[in-house]
């Protein structure tokens, strides 16, 4: 039997920001960096795979440490942590991993002869003479690869672009010969940093980090993280090293830019970097991206949206919510974990993390531990809202709390909409669930807890749905 697909798609207790999405065969798999959960930094971990088949979305599979942080000549000691990764077929059949260390400008390679790993180190991109990439008198910093194999030519776009270094053009094209290392043709700038992005298509929207490419029909797709950071932009061309034109906004991690359900100014979680790309899996194409959780830049899961092209090939952006990769609404029936939230701030909350009385995402334990996730840090004005479900007859609505939660959740189905429902809770230290009555209108829907009451670490494990 099928599970229902969720965000985040991975178990709450894994951490995979950066997600490349690929099928090969019949799965799906996703290549990311590895946060911990409270972790230090980003990417402390070392690369790990998961996969699921094409036709069960809900069902991933862990394919376990398929790459680890020390099996480069470079980080021998392991001081050094793995950025954002990616992979692609080459022309022999092999799978090859792209990826950059956090303190070097050069891009490293990885080879398995399956797509699940285990990778072996392979060599660094560079030029004919031997100079690796980022060494050469004109180069520019190396980071964040995205790679796409076409014949013999490997495409690899690169870049890292702060805000007030001039220094950073942009994004850059480099093209592979058929080893995969060597450099055929020197990089070339395709997508402008913001120092150099003032009347062109892209100001406001310039590239910031977190390249990925990808091809539909004749299209290539260039998939960035802006200068903003929460959202996930895209260019796209006929030709894979040139004339790249702005397209538009495809997803934010909290939500700036959506209108359909509230103003398009208002964030509706708490932002922060970004990174992600798109896939076709079954004949449906979606963006995968990255949340924050634990109020934290380094705790950091995969959401996946499905998303739609128009007649000319452009891609509208799509809101975040809590079904995901599930291709349909989430039954409205049984219980559902409080993580699945996916609009979820309170009164003064930041656009971007790290507000000391922001609600967040959370667990028990330690990093590693497989301790379900749940809404902590709720105080008087959250909101919690999960999109969407699909209601049938449901008569009332549970919520299972611990902590200082004496208040009442105010049940809604829409941000404005009119209070259905009532839920008193009371303060307590362990998981207790507190029931009201609630007739939620039949058909699809969101689902608004607004929280009024005291106290500062109320915490929300559940919702359930009663027949």
């Amino acid at each position: 039997m099928k599970k229902q697909a969720f965000n985040p798609y991975l178990p709450s207790w894994e951490y995979i920001p950066d997600g490349e999405p690929y099928v090969f065969g019949d799965r799906v798999y996703v290549y990311g960096s590895h946060d911990f959960y409270n972790g230090a930094v980003f990417c402390m971990g070392d690369y790990m795979g998961w996969s699921a088949p094409v036709d069960d979305l809900g069902n991933w599979r862990c394919e376990g440490a398929i790459y680890s942080r020390n099996e480069d000549p470079l980080n021998k000691d392991g001081h050094m942590c793995l950025y954002a990764p990616d992979v692609t077929q080459g022309p022999d059949g092999r799978y090859y991993l792209y990826y950059a260390l956090d303190k070097v400008s050069a891009i490293s390679v990885a080879v398995c002869d399956t797509p699940a790993g285990k990778f072996e180190f392979y060599g660094y991109v560079h030029y004919p003479d031997g100079t690796r990439l980022g060494d050469g008198e004109n180069d520019e910093f190396q980071f964040d690869p995205g790679v796409l194999t076409e014949g013999d030519s490997t495409y690899l776009y690169t870049g890292f672009c702060g805000q007030w270094d001039k220094s950073r053009h942009g994004a850059m094209v480099t093209v592979l010969d058929k080893d995969m290392l060597t450099i055929r043709e020197a990089p070339r700038f395709v997508v402008p940093g913001c120092q150099y992005s003032k009347g062109t298509g892209f100001e406001g929207h310039a590239y910031f980090e977190a390249a990925s490419i990808r091809k539909r029909g004749d299209t290539y797709y260039f998939v960035y993280s802006s200068e903003k950071m929460h959202e996930l932009c895209y260019a796209y061309s006929k030709s894979p090293v040139e004339g790249f034109k702005y397209g538009g906004v495809i997803v934010s991690n909290n939500d700036l830019g959506i209108d359909s359900y509230k103003p398009a100014d208002m964030p509706v979680a708490a932002g922060g970097n970004n990174h992600g790309s798109i896939v076709e899996i079954e004949g449906q194409w979606y963006i995968f991206y990255h949340r924050q959780t634990n109020n934290t830049w380094y705790s950091r899961q995969g959401c996946a949206e499905p998303i739609y092209f128009d007649e000319n090939g452009q891609i509208r952006q799509v809101e975040m919510t809590s079904c995901g990769l599930n291709g349909c609404v989430l039954e409205g029936e049984g219980t559902y974990p409080a993580y699945l939230a996916c609009n979820l701030y309170a009164p003064g909350s930041l656009p971007m993390v790290g507000y000391h009385m922001q609600p967040h995402i959370m667990q028990d334990g330690r990093d590693g531990d497989e301790e379900e996730g749940y809404v902590g840090r709720i105080i008087n004005g959250t909101v919690i809202g999960f999109k969407y479900f699909d209601f049938k007859d449901v008569k009332g609505i549970g919520v299972t709390v611990r902590g200082y939660t004496n208040g009442v959740f105010e049940v809604r189905t829409a941000l404005d909409g009119e209070v259905l429902a009532e839920i008193k809770t009371g303060n307590s230290n362990v998981w207790v669930e507190h029931t009201a009555q609630c007739d939620l209108p039949d058909g699809k829907h969101a689902l608004y807890l607004t929280f009024n009451g005291g106290g500062d670490n109320g915490a929300l494990k559940s919702i359930r749905f009663i027949k």
